[in-house]
């Protein structure tokens, strides 16, 4: 059965609010043909958002917008978010469907620093243990975390973070050219994930992915990380929708407007 809200008045007064975010400046009459209010009621409920502080009236046209007052509450929501509890329960979704380890990181700086790790209910037996732990700081060029973040910055602020960074050829295959990044760079932008190819620890390959916030902007990333054997590139291809799935979903959890 269909559910009403039990008060009318809010309802009818979020409507004309996401209306008006949804269309921007509007006029009176046409607020009132697109919610079938009558042009009274419309006016009621514009006056009292106005003298709350969240409508104003254009002087030239006499159409009506947001003001910032909605942009400033949101921004409060957003600064108060708690990224641990709010991406746990897909960290978790996401090692059960994939069966491997999965880490949450966060940027700090050059690197990316694990704040969370989580391993699936039913683990395989393997002689290979990651070694990775929350607190644990790793630069950001030779993680697939890192790459997936740096992938959606400026190449000014990727040439600075690679300046800024000990470069150190952890295992043969660590990237060590700033050309040869770039390049990566732009297939992590393509595919929408990041690869660590042993780069930073040889037996030990990852797939990851950054997560957006409200602004279009990137600080969170999170991968799946198992032993080499585990992750030929046909099980990596599998495990990408899973990555895909979840880096979409949390980030629209985190306000970003997909396009």
């Amino acid at each position: 059965m269909e559910q009403k809200n039990p008060i009318q008045s809010a309802d009818r007064i979020f409507h004309v609010i996401e209306t008006i975010a949804e269309s921007g400046p509007i006029g009176l009459m046409e607020l009132s043909h697109r919610l079938n209010l009558h042009k009274s009621t419309i006016h009621r409920l514009l006056t009292s958002l106005s003298y709350m502080g969240y409508v104003e009236q254009e002087a030239e046209t006499n159409k009506y917008q947001l003001t910032f007052k909605i942009v400033e509450l949101s921004s409060k929501f957003l600064a108060r978010m708690d990224i641990l509890s709010l991406a746990h329960p897909y960290m978790e979704k996401l090692a059960n469907q994939c069966q491997e380890t999965v880490h949450l990181v966060k940027r700090s700086g050059t690197n990316v620093v694990y704040i969370d790790k989580i391993s699936p209910l039913m683990t395989r037996d393997t002689s290979i243990q990651m070694g990775s732990q929350v607190g644990l700081a790793r630069p950001m060029h030779c993680s697939a975390v890192g790459k997936s973040i740096l992938a959606q910055l400026p190449e000014n602020e990727v040439k600075d973070i690679w300046d800024n960074t000990p470069i150190e050829k952890k295992t043969k295959n660590t990237i060590i050219s700033f050309n040869r990044l770039l390049e990566e760079l732009e297939q992590v932008r393509e595919k929408g994930y990041a690869l660590d190819n042993e780069e930073n620890e040889i037996g030990v390959r990852c797939i990851g992915a950054c997560i957006f916030n409200h602004q279009g902007q990137v600080k969170y990333a999170f991968s799946v990380s198992a032993p080499a054997n585990r992750m030929p590139d046909e099980k990596i291809a599998e495990l990408s929708k899973y990555v895909l799935a979840i880096k979409e979903e949390l980030s629209v959890k985190l306000g970003y407007r997909l396009t």
